[in-house]
């Protein structure tokens, strides 16, 4: 079916194969948007497309810094867009932090290492002393692929455009009997006026010929 990763071979290869996957599905909610409705808000909710990118990167940063032994840094204003920032320019950082992970998990041996729970984060559980590179990549791919879903209804509320036909488009595939990928709306055609002919018009004394 398409939209599933291929066979895997090992654990560590699921694990990263499923976080690429649903990295790829977030950015298909942005694909084709212009750098404005990025930053549109259509729900009630204040996230838009653009935001939930470029916290699902920074969220992904920030766990593999921990994995790093870097302790908790910080991600910033991660869920509002800056002046300026485009999709390209939120796409290529999650690009970066995306072969930053893939590097950093391949030079581990054991997928159990501890990676300490950080003291002074009141969310984090005070009875557990460690997790493990395992546990931070199952979590990444929950977090991400949860925030995914919340793309996927943002995109949908913007342009109608729903998660299929995105991947379609993205990867060129053909029109097919189940699934036509998505299209650009066109521009509305201009209103072309036609002259009245002058039999259906009234004159000033109020008749017609």
């Amino acid at each position: 079916m398409p939209g599933l990763i291929g066979p895997v071979a090992d654990e560590r290869e699921g694990l990263l194969d499923y976080l690429a996957q649903q990295r790829y599905v977030v950015c298909l909610a942005a694909y084709g948007l212009t750098d404005q409705q990025i930053r549109e808000t259509p729900t009630v909710s204040s996230l838009s497309v653009g935001a939930i990118l470029k916290h699902v990167c920074r969220t992904e940063r920030v766990w593999i810094d921990l994995v790093c032994g870097l302790g908790l840094t910080d991600p910033g204003d991660d869920l509002r867009l800056a002046p300026g920032e485009t999709l390209a320019d939120l796409v290529g950082e999650y690009e970066r932090v995306a072969t930053r992970t893939e590097e950093v998990v391949a030079e581990i041996d054991d997928l159990s290492r501890p990676v300490p729970v950080p003291r002074d984060v009141p969310w984090f559980p005070a009875d557990v002393d460690a997790w493990s590179v395992r546990w931070v990549l199952l979590h990444l791919i929950e977090e991400t692929a949860r925030h995914a879903g919340h793309a996927d209804i943002l995109r949908e509320s913007i342009d109608g455009a729903t998660a299929l036909p995105l991947m379609a488009a993205a990867e060129g595939w053909p029109d097919s009997p189940w699934l036509r990928p998505w299209q650009p709306p066109r521009p509305p055609r201009p209103t072309r006026h036609r002259a009245t002919p002058l039999y259906q018009r009234s004159n000033s004394a109020g008749w017609s010929p």
